[in-house]
Formats: structure tokens, C-alpha cells, sequence
């Protein structure tokens, strides 16, 4: 059984230009063996053919703004999370992808990879490709469709 410490965040989802449809919440709780990390997205692209289900990049960026640009809308969100410089998938923000059922993801980890004080104000990104977990910098993730800030709850 986890025990809570104090400590715990959340990041609002919200989908960009292409994707505006997609909702949801990233919690964060940090226990003493780790941080559980559990996601609920709603609205997202659901897959047209016959093998039901897609998957999603999903990682904790080192930037602090869902704010870019006219090419990349996220753009200031910056590369995946990694104060120890570790090679892709080993970042600390690496996180499992989502799989889509029906346009809406759950998915709840625990990772001992962080504490939540380390990713206060730092972003979380879906992107709209799986992690193939080896190309590098970045699992060859595709476009970032839906971003979201990490703030303390309370």
C-alpha cells in the first residue's frame, strides 16, 4: 500500500489548432516509493481503421509554456525532460504512451524518476505518434497535438 507524502500537482490538458477537441488531466502523487502519475485524456483522434486503438507519445517536457510558434504551436515547451542526460527512452520525463480507446486515454504509472518539486512549471505533451523508445532525441514522436502546465494542487 502507498502511503502519500504531501506533495502533489496536476496539469490541465488542452489539445491545439488541429486537435482542439482534446481534454483532460495529468495528476501527479508522490509516494514513498515514487511519484504515481495518472492521466485521463478525452477527445482524442480516434483511429479509422479496423485495429481498434492508437497509441501516443507522452512525456514531461523541460519548458514551462504551451506557447511556439506558426510551425510548432508548442514550440516552448522544449525537449523531453532530462537533467541527468540520459539517451531516449531513459529521460526523466520518458513517460509509457497512451493508448486512444474510443478518443479517450487513461493511464496510471509509477516512476521513482522524479519527485514532483522537479517538475512544477514544467509542460506535459501528447503527441500524435507513438514512442518507437529508440530514435533519438525523442522516440520519433511526431507533432505535439495537446499540452498541458504542471501546477501544485492542493
Amino acid at each position: 500500500m502507498f502511503s502519500y507524502n504531501i506533495s502533489s500537482a496536476k496539469a490541465d490538458i488542452n489539445g491545439g489548432s488541429t486537435y482542439p477537441s482534446i481534454k483532460g488531466q495529468v495528476y501527479f502523487k508522490e509516494t514513498k516509493d515514487g511519484v504515481i502519475v495518472t492521466a485521463q485524456i478525452y477527445g482524442l483522434p480516434i483511429s479509422k481503421n479496423n485495429c481498434r486503438g492508437k497509441f501516443f507519445g507522452f512525456h514531461i517536457h523541460e519548458g514551462n509554456s504551451c506557447t511556439g510558434n506558426s510551425e510548432d504551436e508548442f514550440a516552448n515547451v522544449k525537449m523531453h525532460y532530462n537533467p541527468t542526460n540520459c539517451p531516449h527512452p531513459l529521460h526523466v520525463g520518458d513517460l509509457p504512451p497512451l493508448l486512444e480507446n474510443n478518443g479517450y486515454a487513461y493511464m496510471s504509472v509509477l516512476t521513482d524518476k522524479f519527485k514532483i518539486s522537479d517538475i512544477i512549471g514544467k509542460t506535459v505533451i501528447i503527441h500524435d505518434m507513438p514512442d518507437d523508445f529508440t530514435t533519438q532525441p525523442s522516440g520519433n514522436s511526431g507533432k505535439k497535438i495537446a499540452c498541458g502546465v504542471i501546477r501544485n494542487s492542493f
